[in-house]
């Protein structure tokens, strides 16, 4: 069957119409005429017969085998404005629409985190990345979307996995780059004894690796995995959340400020190990709050050990069962949010009571921004801008900071 690519899905596929209703189409483009047989909803093995103009060589040698990367086929001015049309979709289903600023894009070879799958073999140790919709292990030597100290450190992973990995079972292992080398964090593994914590141990110093923490535990700490927020140096606890990018967190950190403004007291909300609220308590008070106590233990640790900070507190609490209330915003000029992907309806509810001057949104799903926009909207907010920031390159995910003022309040403080 021979058929025409109309538009993108929320996850990448080409969708066609077909006889029978829409048809997906893996890694084409809008535009593209494609033929192959139709089974159900989706057509196999396409061959592509008109490509799009906007279809580019993938970067990538493992771009056709590893599930890491949808987008590699597009060019980054079709990614980005896909990017930027998905939060535009979400919002006018909602009813609303936003000026947007030019999209901020991450490089190649800049993912400073990521969670690796692997297993023991007979041979020795397979490392890397699920091919799409498959338990099959895709090797990635030549990724491109990870930094090379990641790709660096990927003989000692494999040397990790041969120690303490199974044949019958995969792990997971987080690795994040550190200003003092790989921070490592692995589930899965085999529970540990004295002799396989001996043997860890000595892989880490061999291989140079920061920290490993193994199932829960830290069983080796070569230097301290610091991260800088700020003038800060952060140690965050065992696979704590982290911007992907270095370029990414700079972006959203520099969109919070631009929406924030002069501020003299902010709250982050959601706050992780003060990505904001470290670099914000340079020109404010801050009050950060964030459901892991570890986090923010990190972030107070870090913020006491800084001179010429304004002054920072935390509180450890879950801002699900417990939003902060209307009257615990007294005396505050700005807020900044920055949810999981199911987004903050309680707690949007209290800023909306608590009239809030200024609020930094910072959202991973469209749809949950979207959502909570329109609350915020409702009461008398204006959706001021939007700033999409792609620091997952290559995937049908988003993220954004977006401005909702108080009017003849907030724009004065623009």
């Amino acid at each position: 069957m021979k058929l025409t690519v109309e538009r993108l899905g929320h996850l990448g596929d080409g969708i066609a119409q077909g006889d029978a209703g829409p048809i997906f189409v893996s890694g084409m483009l809008p535009g593209e005429v494609v033929e192959g047989e139709v089974s159900g909803d989706r057509l196999l093995a396409p061959k592509i017969l008109e490509p799009s103009p906007m279809r580019i060589k993938p970067p990538c040698s493992h771009a056709r085998s590893c599930g890491g990367c949808l987008m590699q086929h597009a060019s980054d001015a079709f990614v980005g404005q896909w990017k930027i049309d998905s939060v535009k979709g979400a919002l006018a289903g909602q009813g609303l629409e936003a000026d947007f600023l030019p999209i901020s894009i991450s490089p190649p070879q800049s993912r400073r985190r990521a969670t690796l799958a692997a297993r023991r073999t007979k041979g020795g140790a397979l490392l890397g990345f699920h091919a799409r919709a498959s338990d099959t292990l895709v090797e990635i030597p030549n990724c491109q979307l990870l930094h090379p100290d990641l790709i660096a450190a990927l003989p000692g992973l494999e040397d990790l996995v041969k120690l303490g990995g199974s044949r019958s079972q995969e792990i997971a292992l987080t690795v994040t780059r550190s200003m003092g080398g790989v921070d490592v964090d692995v589930s899965g593994g085999k529970p540990l004894d004295s002799t396989l914590q001996l043997a860890l141990a000595r892989a880490v110093e061999a291989h140079g690796f920061a920290r490993l923490t193994w199932n829960g535990e830290t069983v080796a700490l070569r230097s301290q995995p610091v991260q800088r927020m700020g003038r800060a140096s952060v140690v965050p606890p065992p696979g704590a959340f982290l911007q992907a990018t270095e370029h990414g967190e700079a972006a959203l950190l520099e969109a919070v400020k631009t929406a924030l403004g002069p501020q003299k007291r902010i709250v982050d909300l959601f706050a992780g190990c003060g990505t904001f609220a470290l670099p914000l308590a340079e020109i404010a008070e801050v009050h950060a709050v964030e459901g892991d106590a570890a986090m923010m233990t990190a972030l107070e640790k870090a913020a006491r050990q800084v001179a010429g900070l304004k002054r920072v507190t935390v509180e450890a609490r879950d801002l699900y069962r417990r939003p902060l209330e209307p009257d615990e915003f007294k005396g505050v000029t700005g807020v900044v949010i920055d949810p999981p992907r199911a987004g903050a309806e309680s707690q949007v509810k209290c800023l909306i009571m608590a009239k809030v001057p200024v609020i930094a949104m910072v959202s991973c799903n469209p749809i949950t921004f979207a959502r909570d926009a329109k609350a915020l909207v409702a009461a008398g907010y204006v959706l001021d801008w939007v700033q999409v920031v792609d620091q997952f390159r290559w995937s049908a995910h988003v993220e954004l900071v977006a401005r909702f003022v108080q009017p003849y309040i907030g724009r004065n403080m623009a």
